[in-house]
């Protein structure tokens, strides 16, 4: 006896033919053809509006592809990306979106994936992030409450020069407040740009910095010659902890951006290599969208602060019930016929002791505690 052959089209016209005779039950029916009932209510349900073709099999390709992108999306894409070659996908796709709204713009990771393949973003090992559990985190919860300074390393000039570019940044809007070619790190190249800078922004809560100079001097307390003008101005000094620069990590993550955008390759002068700082600056604060802002840039949100820079250094509060003494040009304060060493960084500035235990005193510049003094043995202790 011959095998008897057929075909999956046979076997679907048989069984629509048994199914219109009502001879099984859609159960039965499935079972006799070796089927599941949902396949066989399919066959059933396409076969009254599109005949024998809604028995063929479909495309199982789906309708939709996330990962897909027009032609005219790349093409946005690409040219933004090489506009701005050190941009990510998650600021290029803010930065395109209000600007070219008739666009369907995917996802981060699937511009990404685009930029890879196009050789933009090289293969790059993710690193795990250790939090340091001696780091004292950054709080600033408003404009102005904590701004952060620093010198990012020094680099050449074409024509051979050092420079030492000043960084200043508000920690709470992002905003690079400036990025100034120096040519050293001494307090007389810094003060220039801190004080035109509270001219134009105002006066901080508080600074934050590293231990280097001009910020901090090996004197009693770190102080050196900027950070007591800071005091005299009513702004907190914040240093961080002595080698821990992940303490400071806000500002150095945006001096590795700096380094990309704005050194690499150095200009060939100081001037033509400060107007490109000037740029970055720009672009950086009213361009970049920055994540941390829910996409919105810098400029966008920062607002100036509202203690203006004094014409006149305003004059410490009169403490009342306690001693006031100036600190003479020899860094020495007179204490009980004693001549007692202070700083050379307090030159003639008033400082202020109150008794606050049995023999021991406090002593202050302005607002801010500097050190306790044990009249038993006229030293200082920090």
């Amino acid at each position: 006896m011959p095998w008897k052959e057929t075909d999956p089209m046979t076997e679907r016209l048989q069984f629509i033919a048994a199914y219109l005779n009502q001879v099984y039950s859609m159960t039965e029916l499935c079972q006799r053809f070796g089927i599941r009932r949902n396949t066989g209510y399919k066959w059933v349900r396409r076969y009254p509006t599109e005949g024998l073709a809604g028995l063929q099999e479909k495309s199982r390709a789906p309708h939709r592809c996330p990962h897909r992108m027009s032609e005219a999306v790349e093409a946005a894409l690409l040219e933004a990306k090489r506009a701005h070659l050190h941009w990510g996908p998650r600021q290029i796709l803010p930065y395109l979106a209000p600007r070219r709204p008739d666009l369907d713009l995917p996802a981060p990771s699937t511009a990404g994936e685009l930029f890879h393949r196009a050789g933009f973003s090289p293969a790059r090992t993710r690193r795990r992030r250790h939090r340091h559990p001696g780091a004292s985190p950054l709080q600033a919860e408003a404009p102005n409450a904590v701004w952060t300074a620093d010198f990012k390393g020094q680099f050449r000039t074409g024509d051979g020069l050092y420079g030492y570019p000043l960084t200043v940044a508000d920690a709470y809007r992002r905003l690079l407040c400036c990025c100034s070619a120096r040519l050293s790190t001494k307090q007389t190249e810094a003060r220039p740009i801190f004080e035109r800078l509270f001219w134009e922004y105002g006066l901080p809560d508080a600074i934050r910095t590293d231990n280097g100079a001009p910020f901090a001097t090996p004197a009693f307390c770190g102080l050196s010659q900027l950070s007591v003008w800071w005091i005299t101005l009513g702004i907190r000094h914040q240093r961080i902890a002595p080698g821990r620069p992940a303490q400071h990590g806000r500002h150095e993550r945006r001096h590795r951006t700096l380094k990309a955008e704005a050194t690499r390759p150095p200009e060939p002068h100081q001037q033509a290599q400060q107007a490109r700082f000037d740029r970055f600056c720009c672009e950086y604060n009213e361009e970049r969208p920055h994540e941390a802002l829910h996409d919105r840039t810098p400029a966008s949100l920062y607002r100036p602060s509202a203690r203006p820079m004094p014409a006149k250094l305003p004059a410490p509060a009169d403490p009342g019930h306690s001693l006031v003494r100036r600190v003479s040009n020899a860094g020495t304060f007179r204490f009980q016929s004693r001549q007692i060493f202070m700083s050379d960084t307090l030159l003639q500035e008033d400082i202020a002791l109150a008794e606050t235990a049995d023999g021991m005193w406090s002593v202050s510049c302005y607002d801010v505690l500097l050190a306790r003094l044990d009249e038993r043995t006229f030293k200082l202790y920090a």
